[in-house]
Formats: C-alpha cells, structure tokens, sequence
C-alpha cells in the first residue's frame, strides 16, 4: 500500500513516495517515487492547465532545412543575385521556399503563407505573410535571368559533388515534357507548344525539361528548359557543349566519365559532337532499324551473370552506327519478354473485340434502318482508329467491301504467323551501342539500365503529392524556367536525403520517406503563469513517433532544430 515518507537531508525536507508488500510473508519496499521538497510539491499541485496547444509539421521542415544549409544553397542563390537588406527577404530565401513547398506541398504562390504557418519554417525561416504573398514571389523570380540559373546550378552541382563525394563514373541524361494550362492565345511564352505530351494531353501547350543525374543517388547535377514541340535529339545538340562543359568542371580532369541516354537523343551529329569529347557514351538503337540484330536467335546468345542480370542473354558483335563503328549488344530479358507479351496479348484481345463489335453492327443494318447509312471510307476510319496502336496494324488483316446492297461489311482475321515472328525477333529485346569496347556485356547493360534512375525522377516531378511540376501558374518563359529551376533544386534536395538515409541502412522511396517525415510533428503547449506575477511559458515536445521516425530523427541530427 503506498505511503508518503519524510526525509530530513541537510536540514531540508524531502518527501517520496513509497509502496510496501509482503515478500514471503515479510513486508518489504517494492517501489520509491521521490516527489521532491515541499514547495516543489505545491507547484505542481498548483500548475495550470495549458491554456492552447498548437501543433506544426516538423520532420520534413527540418530535414530539408538542414539538407539546404549543407549545400549553402540561399548563400549560393543570393551571392548571384544581390539584394539589399532594406528591400525586404533575399531571393535566396524565396527561392528556399519555393523549393520547401515542392518538396513538401506543392501548391500555388497564393496558398503558401498559409502552409507555411503550420510548419517548423515558421521559425527556422522566418516570413511574415505579407511578405509570402504572390505578388512578392514574383518580384523576386524576376530578378532571375538564364545567366542566373545555370550560374548558380554550377556552384550548387560543385558543392553536392564535392560534400557528399558523389560517384561521376556513370551519368545519365535524358528529356521529358510537362503539359500546361497555359492559354492558346497567350503570345507572351514561346517555350510552352502543342506537341507529343508524354501524360497523353495533345490538346494541351506543353513545356520540355532535360535532366543529367548521377547514377549515385539520382541527384541532378544540369536542367534545361525547352519549347514543347521540340525533338529530344534536337534538344541533346543545343545543350550537348553546357553538358559537356558542365561535365569538366565537375570532374575536374580526374573521373572517367560515361553518359548514358536512350534512342530519343540519337543523330549523327549528336554521336559526332560525343565522340570529339573526353566522355564516352551508352546508348540504345531503334530495333525496327536493325532487323540483322533482331534476326539472331537466343540460342545464339551468351546468359549473363546471373547474380547480376538474372534472366538476361546478350549477343556481341561490332557495326557501323551513324557512320562510325561501334560496339553492339543485342540483349534479350525473360521478363521484358513476359511483359511485352502480356500488354501485347491484352490490347490483341481488345482490338479483337471492337472489330467483332463493329462487324456485328454492320451485319445488322439493313438497307431500310434508320438513319444515315454508314459509308465505305467511314467505316474504314473507324478500322484505323480500332487499329492504332505498336503493331495491331500488322497484326490484324481487314477488309471492308460493299455488299449488293451497297452497304459496307467487315472481314478480319487474326495474323498469326506475323505474332509468331513478332515474339521470335522483337519482344523482350533491347539493342545496345557505345564506345567502351573495353566493357564486358555485364558492364555495358548494367550502365544503361540506369537510365531507369532518371526516368524515376521524372516520374516524381509528375507525382500529384511531393515535387510535383504542378501547379505552374507562371505565364511568361522567364518565370517558367525559374518555376523549373526551383523544382529540379527541390528534387536534389529530397534525394540527397534520401541517399543519406540509404548510406545509414534505410532505404526509401522518396514518397514513403516523406510520409514519414511530414507526419514528424511539434506540439507546443502554453500554459499561463501559476499567479499573475508570473509570466506564462511554453514547452515544445515531438509527438509519439514509430520506431522508424525516431531512427530518422537520430540519422538526420533533427533534435537541434526543436524548439528551445
């Protein structure tokens, strides 16, 4: 049964409290709480109840703050573009929180202030609302030229390089395109056109962005903004000498560097302009221009390493490739094979039904049926439409002829010796090209399947959650490649972070990584004064945490960016 007990230490009163029970039929001590002398009693008895509690998101505020400051980044930005101290915040600061609020929100200059009013930034960056305002955010993006951009992009990308001791051995470029809301008649910006858009929206302007990323931690290093409508071998030709001259500075004559890029940025100038560099390269052919390559059998190809590219065959051979002659490797991958195979059988299936649709429709009309009656070259439209699409044109014979009627009728029938020869020479193969001829096949497919890192990232400037593109309310170039240029700076950011973590032994995507660090949060109680003599206090404490977001919290040294 607890007791209170009183000791008598130097004089002084203490009290605790303490529990007996019987062990073994004796009475014996089993607990003892020390409650401290009286007067510390009596305040805790009298200790009021928080008046307010305020919650704010802490993990990801803290870590990306911390990621920025080891790359110097608004010191970086500002020594570029000077500002005085009596105009309000630098562009440094407005560009960090442009770059915040990808990595962490993403939303419009005008929802800013109000997100960031529930975050750590309040404190670690701080901001009054009239100062996070659209309009204020603008101001300072148009102080950013081009010159700029690529000026301050050098110095950050020299820093990662050099701080985080990231490997230059295998770089790895490549282009994207994002669409737009931006409308037709807009004159004012000339990058954004209609093009191919790569997320399926034609109808809509499009803007084209270029990445070279590291295969170490897919952190970039070089971006490049580019009109919609504009080719990607085109784009590879007008940044080939920045990318190259990019490429120098940060090896600084002591890396052997390889640039990895796919089919897209292909021509021969292009592979003239790579070959007069110091670099060498790793690309990939279009199969359908190869049919010698696609022709060779895998029986006459060699397994690869199966610890390494399990399921994977190459063939090795030399040939003359936009003029010069090169190393080629014409690989074949089971699962590639497998999952070529199934889309394909899907959209077989799909083109199949349709037609059957169709052919029954036109089966049906009599010459006395209402409506208009359908015509030749409509229902050959139709046919088209159905048949679009990699391969179902060949892969399908159809033939649509009048009856005596007058009135069209559909034929089709299933090729299937094209399908066979379809599976035996194209699917699940890949054809390789470079000029490291003194690469094994291991190496050489390794390096190109790191492309993936960089179309990864492009997937993460797409995703609707974190590092979105999106929204981009900006209507003139100018403020699109500053729009681009504070993303690409949130995407290094987020994945600096992520490969410091992967180092430490936890490995994350970057959306589970950021799920965990948002849900990170601050809790700050305020409790008004024991009398009113008394001043009130606050005390600040990190919510419950799961065992993985404490061990995020010790890895990244979070602790010293608490609130005192």
């Amino acid at each position: 049964m607890p007791s209170l007990t009183k000791k008598i230490i130097r004089g002084k009163p203490y009290y605790y409290l303490r529990e007996c029970q019987r062990v073994e039929g004796k009475p014996k001590i089993v607990s003892t709480i020390y409650l401290g002398p009286p007067q510390s009693i009596l305040d805790r008895l009298m200790r009021p109840e928080p008046a307010q509690l305020a919650i704010y998101e802490f993990g990801a505020s803290a870590a990306v703050w911390d990621t920025a400051q080891a790359i110097d980044l608004r010191a970086t930005i500002d020594r570029h573009v000077p500002k005085r101290a009596s105009q309000g915040p630098s562009v440094g600061q407005y560009m960090l929180m442009a770059a915040f609020n990808r990595c962490m929100a993403p939303r419009s200059k005008a929802q800013i202030a109000a997100w960031y009013q529930k975050t750590a930034l309040r404190r670690l960056l701080p901001l009054s609302s009239g100062q996070l305002t659209s309009q204020r955010f603008w101001d300072n993006m148009a102080r950013i030229g081009d010159k700029h951009i690529t000026a301050i992009e050098q110095d950050i990308a020299s820093t990662v390089v050099s701080r985080f001791g990231l490997d230059l051995h295998c770089l790895l470029f490549d282009a994207t395109n994002f669409f737009t809301f931006l409308d037709s008649f807009n004159a004012r910006a000339k990058l954004p056109q209609r093009g191919h858009s790569k997320e399926g929206r034609d109808n809509l302007r499009i803007l084209g962005l270029a990445l070279l990323v590291t295969s170490d931690g897919q952190v970039p290093l070089f971006h490049h903004t580019y009109a919609g409508n504009q080719h990607d071998s085109v784009t590879f030709h007008s940044v080939s000498e920045e990318l190259f001259q990019r490429c120098r500075s940060l090896a600084r004559g002591a890396c052997d560097i390889t640039l990895v890029f796919d089919k897209g940025n292909n021509s021969e100038e292009n592979l003239e302009r790579v070959a007069d560099s110091p670099f060498h390269f790793v690309g990939s052919l279009v199969p359908t221009q190869h049919q010698d390559l696609l022709s060779i059998s895998r029986k006459a190809m060699r397994q690869l390493d199966p610890a390494q590219l399990p399921a994977v065959r190459s063939y090795r051979t030399r040939k003359v490739v936009f003029g010069i002659e090169r190393t080629v490797l014409c690989t074949f991958n089971q699962e590639l094979f497998d999952s070529q195979t199934q889309t394909l059988s899907r959209e077989i299936a799909k083109r199949q039904r349709k037609l059957q649709e169709l052919r029954t429709h036109l089966e049906n009309r009599r010459p006395d049926s209402p409506g208009k009656a359908p015509t030749l070259e409509g229902v050959q439209k139709k046919v088209k439409g159905i048949l679009r699409g990699r391969h179902m044109a060949d892969l399908f014979a159809v033939q649509v002829r009048k009856n005596r009627a007058g009135l069209p009728r559909l034929s089709f029938r299933f090729r299937d010796k094209a399908y066979q020869h379809l599976r035996a020479t194209l699917l699940g193969k890949t054809l390789l090209f470079t000029d490291r001829s003194d690469w094994t096949d291991e190496q050489i497919v390794l390096a190109y399947r790191a492309q993936h890192h960089v179309e990864a990232d492009f997937r993460r400037l797409k995703d609707p959650h974190y590092l979105t593109f999106r929204p981009a309310f900006h209507w003139t170039d100018q403020k699109l490649k500053v729009h681009a240029f504070y993303c690409v700076l949130a995407l290094l950011l987020l994945n600096l972070l992520r490969r410091k973590l992967a180092q430490a032994g936890i490995p994350l995507s970057i959306a589970k990584m950021m799920d965990l660090l948002t849900d990170i949060r601050e809790a700050t109680l305020l409790y008004p004064g024991a009398s009113a003599s008394q001043k009130p206090f606050a005390r600040t404490v990190l919510a419950d945490m799961d065992p993985t977001q404490r061990e995020l919290v010790k890895i990244l040294g979070l602790e010293r960016y608490r609130s005192p």
